[in-house]
């Protein structure tokens, strides 16, 4: 990964510990501009630099809403603990498991909801929520690993989006990024929680 690269949102060895550059055997074509290198086991190495550019790219998208206008949703249970506690500190609305069919679409639903800006831990398993929200013209942000496709995506955000370690530190990282850019901490005020509250045993 050569020297440690200047300004990232959080320790490099923090990111290599959670096997965030770490993808799969299979790469689509959208996804190789982020692909440092391809392992003798065939295994896709994201670039870290790029991964923390994105990461940091979703955080100022993200705050431009409040909390209530933002829906992140983890079909896999990989996100779900960190989705958990993200809720619990920012507020932000998530759901956590199958999306229940139409609440984006269907005004009729009681369920109804108008996120301004939905936020997916995989746009595969997530698709139906990435479809609605493409349906209603509200910004997606998805976190794509590098066998993932971008199409109806704004903003990839590269990550190995299979491992609870790596979803974890991505969601830990926008939890502090929204509080301190919402107020929510002050400049240099660490955090009530750690990493470990949000990765999966």
């Amino acid at each position: 990964m050569g020297e440690q690269p200047d300004n990232l949102l959080i320790d490099q060895n923090e990111y290599l510990k959670s096997g965030i550059h770490i993808g799969t055997k299979f790469k689509t074509k959208y996804m190789s501009n982020f692909i440092y290198k391809t392992r003798p086991d065939g295994l896709s190495v994201l670039n870290l630099k790029k991964i923390d550019e994105r990461v940091a790219a979703a955080i100022h998208m993200l705050c431009q809403y409040e909390p209530s206008e933002i829906l992140i949703i983890s079909r896999r249970e990989n996100g779900w603990k960190a989705l958990k506690q993200l809720t619990k500190w920012t507020g932000i609305t998530v759901i956590n498991g199958r999306y229940p069919p139409g609440i984006m679409t269907n005004s009729n639903l009681e369920t109804f909801t108008e996120p301004k800006i939905l936020m997916v831990c995989d746009p595969w398993p997530d698709k139906n929520a990435v479809d609605d929200a493409y349906k209603m013209g509200i910004p997606i942000i998805a976190l794509c690993d590098t066998n993932n496709q971008s199409n109806k995506i704004d903003l990839v955000v590269p990550c190995n989006n299979k491992g609870k370690r790596s979803v974890g530190l991505v969601f830990y990282l926008v939890a502090i990024g929204y509080m301190r850019k919402k107020g929510l901490l002050a400049g240099n005020e660490e955090p009530q929680f750690k990493i470990d509250d949000f990765v999966e045993e």
